[in-house]
């Protein structure tokens, strides 16, 4: 199974193409996508959306999973990063993806066993799980990984799988 992990945001888009073959687990490919703050929203809304389709397109994945969105401070950032999450899930509902959306808590948890495992932690857990050469940067990069592997860990134990 392929699946494309998506940490949201407006500013950068932490995306990552896992594969589980066998119970075992590989990145193909990972990266972020940083969108000019000099542009208008609408059109780093666009960047997003059509980057998102192009990986769905291009690795042929069967399944998306996205961050939920976790603010407790500013409400205007929280509305424009729901906008860069909105796409992503568009661009999956669209591909008739299979969805699945999780807390930053479940991502923790899954990842590391720990649920206030700090971002470096997380990182670590990446690499190792992925048999990385180093931690994926920008963090963004790391915890899409994180999202993806949640998904697969998720679905063998059969909590995950929210068909659009």
């Amino acid at each position: 199974m392929r699946v494309l992990g998506i940490d949201p945001g407006i500013a950068r888009t932490g995306w990552g193409i896992i594969e589980e073959n066998n119970g075992k687990f590989s990145a193909l490919d990972y990266d972020c996508l940083e969108t000019s703050p000099n542009l208008e929203t609408p059109k780093r809304l666009f960047e997003i959306y059509d980057k998102v389709i192009k990986l769905i397109n291009k690795y042929k994945v069967d399944a998306l999973s996205v961050e939920e969105l976790f603010f407790n401070t500013n409400a205007k950032t929280a509305f424009v990063v729901g906008q860069a999450r909105g796409v992503v899930l568009l661009a999956g509902a669209q591909k008739k993806l299979s969805i699945g959306i999780y807390t930053p808590l479940q991502v923790k948890i899954a990842v590391s066993g720990y649920g206030r495992a700090e971002k470096v932690q997380i990182g670590k857990m990446v690499k190792t799980i992925l048999n990385l050469k180093e931690i994926p940067r920008p963090d963004d990069t790391a915890d899409a990984l994180a999202v993806g592997l949640t998904h697969l860990f998720s679905r063998k134990i059969g909590k995950y799988d929210r068909k659009s």
